[in-house]
C-alpha cells in the first residue's frame, strides 16, 4: 500500500492547451480519494498522469516515497479499472482476470489461488468459464475490478467505472465497491462526474472545475461549508437555490435581507463575518431545497411564491415555485405526513409561503464567487 502525492503538476497539450493547473495533493496511504466534476474539467487527465498513460509537463508526482514521472505504467504497481471494461472478447473470464499475473510469469498455483479469491469477493466465482459476451454490465465490470483486484497493487485507479450502468445497478454496484475497500483496504483514487457517487464512497472528494482543484475536503465538510458558488451548485441534488440578497449590520451581528424578510446569522457565522471585516453589501445567498420550510397559509416573516411544477419523486415533493423576484426556486417536501387536501393544493399556479433559518444560509460575494462564511481555521 502507499501514499500519492502530485505536487504542482500540470498537463500541457501542444505546448498551448493547459488541461489541468498546478494540481497539489496528498493521499494517504489506504485513503479513497474522488474525483468530481464536470466533463472537461481535467479529472481524468490527471487520474491518467498517475496511471502513466499521459505525461506529466510540470511537477512531481510520487507513489509512496518514490519519483515516478518516468517510470513506465507496468512498473508503477498501479491497477486501473475503466469505464469501458477492456476485457478480451476471445478468452474466459478466468484468462481474462490470470492475464496480467501471466505477463508476469507467475506460478500458475499463484494465478489460481489470486484469481478464485478475487472471484470469491466479487461474487462471479460461478462465471469464471464464460466469455464476456456472455455476462451482463455489471457483471463485466466486476470483471474488471477482479481483473485489478489480482495484481495486488498500491494503488487502485477507477476511471468512471459505474458510467455505463443503468441506474439500479449503478446504486448496487457502488454498494459493493464501499465493500471491497473494506476488504483489501488498499489507496483508491476514483474519478466520476456523478456527484453522489462521489459523497458515498470518499473519504475526501477534490472538486475540479477546468482544471482547477475548487475545494478539497471530506464529503460532509463540501456539503456543508462550499468554498465557493460553483461546489456549492455542484454538490447537492437538486442544487442550491441562488437568490440576490442583502447583508447588512443587525445590532453587534448580521442578518439577511430578502424579498421582504430579515433572517438573523447565527453566531458562529457573525463570528467569521466579524473576524474577515465584512460590512454590508449585496450577497448571493444560497439556500438548499430540503432546508427551506414550506408555511401553509401562514405569510407571517415567509415569502411568497407560486408553484410552477409539482414533482412527485415519491418520499417527497420537488416543488419548482416562482416570486416577484426570482424566477425560480426549488423546495423540497416530505410526503410521509401530507393529507390528501394539502397534496391536492400543491399544483400549478397556487399560493405557496417559505422561509428559511439562518444557520442553513450560504452567503457570496457575487463578483468574486467566494463563500463569505468559508473558514479556513
Amino acid at each position: 500500500m502507499a501514499s500519492v502525492t502530485l505536487e504542482h503538476v500540470k498537463k500541457i497539450y501542444d505546448k498551448k492547451v493547459v488541461a489541468v493547473h498546478d494540481f497539489n495533493l496528498q493521499i494517504k496511504d489506504k485513503e479513497f480519494v474522488v474525483f468530481v466534476g464536470p466533463s472537461g474539467c481535467g479529472k481524468s487527465t490527471t487520474l491518467r498522469m498517475v496511471a502513466g498513460l499521459e505525461d506529466i509537463s510540470e511537477g512531481t508526482l510520487k507513489i509512496g516515497d518514490r519519483v515516478v514521472n518516468d517510470v513506465e505504467p507496468k512498473d508503477r504497481d498501479i491497477a486501473m479499472v475503466f469505464q469501458n471494461y477492456a476485457l478480451y472478447p476471445h478468452i474466459s473470464v478466468y484468462e481474462n482476470m490470470a492475464f496480467p499475473l501471466r505477463l508476469r510469469k507467475m506460478d500458475k498455483e499463484e494465478i489460481h489461488r489470486r484469481v478464485t479469491q478475487a472471484a470469491e469477493i466479487l461474487g462471479i466465482t460461478e462465471y469464471l468459464g464464460r466469455k464476456p459476451k456472455a455476462l451482463s454490465g455489471g457483471q463485466r465490470q466486476r470483471v474488471a475490478i477482479g481483473r485489478a483486484i489480482v495484481r495486488e497493487p498500491q494503488v487502485f485507479l477507477m476511471d468512471e467505472p459505474l458510467s455505463n450502468l443503468d441506474a439500479k445497478l449503478r446504486n448496487q454496484m457502488r454498494a459493493e465497491i464501499i465493500l471491497l475497500r473494506k476488504r483489501i483496504d488498499t489507496t483508491f483514487i476514483y474519478v466520476t462526474h456523478d456527484q453522489t457517487e462521489a459523497m458515498t464512497l470518499g473519504d475526501r472528494i477534490v472538486i475540479m472545475k477546468d482544471g482547477f482543484i475548487q475545494q478539497v475536503g471530506t464529503p460532509q465538510e463540501v456539503f456543508d461549508t462550499p468554498k465557493n458558488l460553483f461546489v456549492a451548485g455542484f454538490i447537492g441534488a437538486p442544487q442550491m437555490n441562488f437568490l440576490k440578497a442583502k447583508l447588512i449590520k443587525n445590532g453587534q451581528g448580521y442578518a439577511v435581507q430578502v424579498q421582504g424578510i430579515t433572517v438573523p446569522l447565527e453566531e458562529k457565522h457573525n463570528a467569521i463575518l466579524a473576524k474577515k471585516g465584512v460590512g454590508e453589501m449585496d450577497v448571493v445567498l444560497g439556500v438548499r431545497p430540503e432546508h427551506t420550510t414550506v408555511r401553509f397559509g401562514n405569510k407571517e416573516n415567509a415569502i411568497e411564491s407560486t408553484i410552477t411544477v409539482n414533482e412527485m419523486m415519491g418520499s417527497e415533493l420537488h416543488l419548482h415555485v416562482s416570486t416577484a423576484a426570482w424566477d425560480s426556486v426549488i423546495l423540497r417536501l416530505p410526503t410521509v405526513d401530507l393529507d390528501e387536501t394539502t397534496r391536492s393544493s400543491l399544483s400549478y399556479g397556487n399560493k405557496l409561503y417559505f422561509n428559511f433559518p439562518g444557520k442553513v444560509m450560504h452567503l457570496f460575494d457575487p463578483n468574486t464567487e467566494e463563500s463569505l462564511l468559508y473558514n479556513k481555521d
